[in-house]
C-alpha cells in the first residue's frame, strides 16, 4: 500500500513554508524600520490557510500530471502579500512599528516551531509504520 503524503501531513507542511515566508515578510519590515516612506507588510496567515484547506487559494498552482506526484504549496511571491494597516505612522510615511513587528515575529516563530514539531511526529511515525515498529 503506498503512502499518501497530502493524507499523512494535512496541511502542516503548507502551515510551515507558509510561517517561513511570513517570516521574511517580517523581517524585511524590520530591516526597513528606519527607511522613509517605507510601507510595512505581513501575511494574513489565517485566511491563506484557510484558503488553502479549502481549496480556493487564488495563488499560482501548479499541475500534477501524475496522480504519483506531490502536490507543490500554492503560495504567491507576493499575491498573499498586503499591508499592514499602523497604530501610529511615522512623520516620515514609514508604517513599520517596530513592537508590533517583534511580536509578530515572535509569534511566526512559534507557529513554526509548533508546526515543524508536529511534522516531525508524523515522519517518526511514518517511519516506524515502514519499519514495522
Amino acid at each position: 500500500m503506498a503512502i499518501n503524503f497530502n493524507n499523512a501531513f494535512g496541511i502542516h507542511d503548507s502551515a510551515l513554508l507558509l510561517s517561513s515566508r511570513r517570516a521574511e515578510v517580517i523581517s524585511k519590515n524590520l530591516a526597513n524600520v528606519e527607511t522613509p516612506d517605507f510601507k510595512s507588510r505581513d501575511i494574513d496567515f489565517k485566511a491563506v490557510l484557510n484558503a488553502e484547506s479549502q481549496g480556493r487559494s487564488s495563488t499560482f498552482k501548479m499541475t500534477q500530471t501524475h496522480s504519483g506526484h506531490i502536490s507543490t504549496p500554492k503560495f504567491g511571491v507576493d499575491q498573499d502579500v498586503l499591508y499592514r494597516v499602523p497604530n501610529e505612522p511615522g512623520v516620515d510615511g514609514n508604517t513599520v512599528e517596530e513592537h508590533v513587528e517583534h511580536s509578530e515575529y515572535a509569534k511566526n516563530a512559534l507557529r513554526f516551531q509548533s508546526e515543524f514539531t508536529f511534522l516531525n511526529g508524523r515522519v517518526r511515525g511514518l517511519i516506524n509504520a515502514i519499519r514495522g515498529e
